[in-house]
């Protein structure tokens, strides 16, 4: 069964360009670690500053495999790279970087 996902955050308008370049040029390391926790058609939006992220999940154990993927080194470095570019929304819980969106609509 796939699981859909979003969230909201935060782009420093002086990082953009920064932010553009990196996402050019994913890492092979970052992907593999992503499809590895079995996340499948994940894109990321920009409208007005805020980054709009959606991914599919195939999975059976989500917070397993996002501790796995938080876990892994090259995505940390990859993290120690863009989350400078990023600022929590105002909604934001405390501690929360990346917000949630609650889904309102689908169509498959």
């Amino acid at each position: 069964m796939t699981q859909r996902f979003a969230s909201v955050i935060g782009l420093l308008p002086e990082k953009e360009a920064e932010y553009r370049a990196l996402h050019a040029e994913v890492w092979p390391g970052v992907l593999a670690a992503l499809k590895a926790a079995h996340v499948r058609s994940y894109s990321i939006f920009l409208r007005d500053g805020v980054l709009f992220s959606y991914l599919e999940y195939t999975g059976s154990d989500y917070a397993t495999d996002m501790a796995a993927i938080a876990a892994d080194p090259t995505t940390r470095r990859w993290w120690q790279l863009t989350d400078p570019c990023q600022r929590p929304v105002e909604s934001a819980a405390e501690g929360e970087w990346w917000a949630p969106a609650e889904e309102v609509f689908h169509l498959d």
